[in-house]
């Protein structure tokens, strides 16, 4: 089969790889219809997180199950499924607490940029489609399998509520996604932070009120002037650097709630910065199974339309044009088709 493969920073290969087998009777293997590249691959394609050898790369997918193993019942071959970039048994205490991500049994699926994958522990980590999805709805569905579900995290960890205020700190693809979150659980006002014109529109489309194009302490002046100088009640931080962190921290009130969903890079914390501020914190990896019924049936219903974010389409042979798309944020986001 063809596989996407990184071998170094900016060195992203489709090569021929074999064809992914059950190994353990909770696998399954599935044809990709559709998978992306994710703003956190880019850290290895930046050189940020270091690559030593060729590897499989991708964690996002949607497709029609090719082979169950032995112990797999909810899902069978021919079924559309979508699933969790982290794969868990969704019946140990952490899964049934709702953090899926933190399985006492989880494990990752790699290497998803590719024509067909395998998933370890398929009963806890797939969602099945009754059907064959309409064409329109599959960039939409593939988007919940990560940045749609940890976008949700973001405003949920945040604690975003009725005719609250949020900030979004973040204009990617998981950041834009976070607008979306705010707005379905009803922010009243949106502040998405953005430099960029085109994701300045999305943002604006998917439910955000205002805009703020200034970053650091530019940025976290502006939030707290449209906030009568108090700050948000949710933040949601969606990239993962210390200024990033800062931002969101300084842009909410005192007993207001950050959600931290950017992969941290060199992230400091000043912790008694943080006890006097009365600031609440939670993030981590979002557990996107727990979310993947309620949004996917949103996705059915017409309420959201996530997969707006996908800006570039491309051939899976094109993926690394993808790369350099979204590494140049000439692309929000590159879907591919195998």
């Amino acid at each position: 089969m063809r596989a996407t493969i990184i071998h170094g920073p900016g060195d992203i290969r489709v090569e021929n790889a074999p064809e992914p087998k059950i190994t353990a009777a909770t696998d399954a293997v599935i044809r990709t219809v559709a998978t992306c590249v994710c703003g956190s691959d880019l850290w290895s394609y930046r050189g940020i997180n270091p690559v030593t050898e060729p590897q499989p790369i991708g964690h996002e997918y949607v497709g029609i199950v090719e082979e169950v193993g032995n112990d797999v019942s909810t899902v069978r071959p021919g079924q559309f499924v979508i699933g969790s970039f982290i794969a868990s048994d969704n019946t140990c205490p952490n899964c049934l607490a709702g953090y899926q991500t933190n399985c006492l049994h989880r494990d990752f699926p790699n290497g998803c940029q590719a024509e067909y994958i395998r998933i370890p522990l398929a009963d806890g980590t797939l969602v099945a489609i009754p059907e064959q999805p309409a064409e329109e709805l599959i960039p939409s569905l593939l988007a919940l399998s990560d940045v749609m579900g940890t976008g949700w995290y973001a405003a949920k960890a945040a604690a975003v509520q009725p005719g609250s205020t949020a900030v979004v700190v973040g204009d990617g693809a998981v950041g834009l996604s976070g607008v979306i979150a705010a707005k379905e659980l009803g922010a009243e006002r949106i502040i998405a932070m953005s430099r960029h014109e085109s994701r300045q529109k999305l943002a604006l489309e998917f439910g955000a009120t205002d805009i703020v194009t200034e970053r650091g302490e530019e940025g976290i002046a502006r939030v707290r002037e449209l906030t009568n100088g108090v700050g948000a009640d949710s933040v949601l931080e969606c990239v993962g650097t210390q200024q990033s962190m800062q931002q969101a921290l300084q842009s909410t009130r005192p007993g207001g709630s950050v959600g931290f969903v950017g992969m941290p890079h060199d992230v400091q914390i000043d912790g008694q910065e943080l006890f006097f501020s009365h600031v609440g914190l939670r993030g981590g990896p979002a557990p996107v199974r727990a979310y993947l019924p309620d949004l996917i049936e949103r996705v059915f219903s017409g309420r959201i339309n996530p997969g707006k974010v996908f800006d570039l389409t491309l051939s899976l042979d094109e993926v690394a044009e993808g790369y350099k798309a979204m590494d140049e944020r000439r692309a929000i986001k590159a879907l591919l088709r195998p």
